[in-house]
C-alpha cells in the first residue's frame, strides 16, 4: 500500500475544502498537551492580542461584563479593579484569584 506521507488538500470548485494528513501528523497536532481549563477562547484572545487590551479586560468584554460588576463580585473598589484591568497591570496574587473568581475563569487564565 502506498501510503501518502504529506497532507493533500480536497478542493471543490478551486476552493480548499479538507485537508487529508497522515495519521502520525494527525497525532502530533491532536495530542499536543492543551489543558481544556486553561485555554482561552479565541473571542479573548482576539481582543487581548489585536486590540492590545489586558487578558483581564479582553474576559470582561467577552463576558458582557461592567467593570462595577466585576468589581462587586470580587470585592473591590471600581477604581482598584480598574487599574488591574490595565494593560501590563501586575496584580497581587490574592487579587488576582480574587478577580478570576468573579469572572469564574481559572487565574492561569488571566495571566499573560
Amino acid at each position: 500500500m502506498n501510503a501518502p506521507t504529506s497532507p493533500q488538500i480536497i478542493e471543490h470548485e478551486g476552493q480548499p475544502l479538507f485537508v487529508v494528513l497522515p495519521y502520525a501528523q494527525y497525532l502530533a497536532l491532536t495530542r499536543e498537551s492543551v489543558d481544556d481549563d486553561v485555554a482561552i477562547p479565541w473571542e479573548v484572545s482576539k481582543l487581548a492580542r489585536r486590540e492590545k487590551k489586558s487578558l483581564i479586560r479582553a474576559w470582561r468584554e467577552y463576558l458582557g461584563l461592567t467593570q462595577e460588576a466585576v468589581a462587586a463580585r470580587a470585592g473591590i473598589s471600581r477604581g482598584a479593579y480598574a487599574q488591574m484591568e490595565a494593560k501590563g497591570a501586575r496584580p497581587r496574587r490574592a487579587t488576582l484569584l480574587k478577580i478570576a473568581e468573579a469572572l469564574e475563569v481559572r487565574p492561569e487564565q488571566l495571566t499573560e
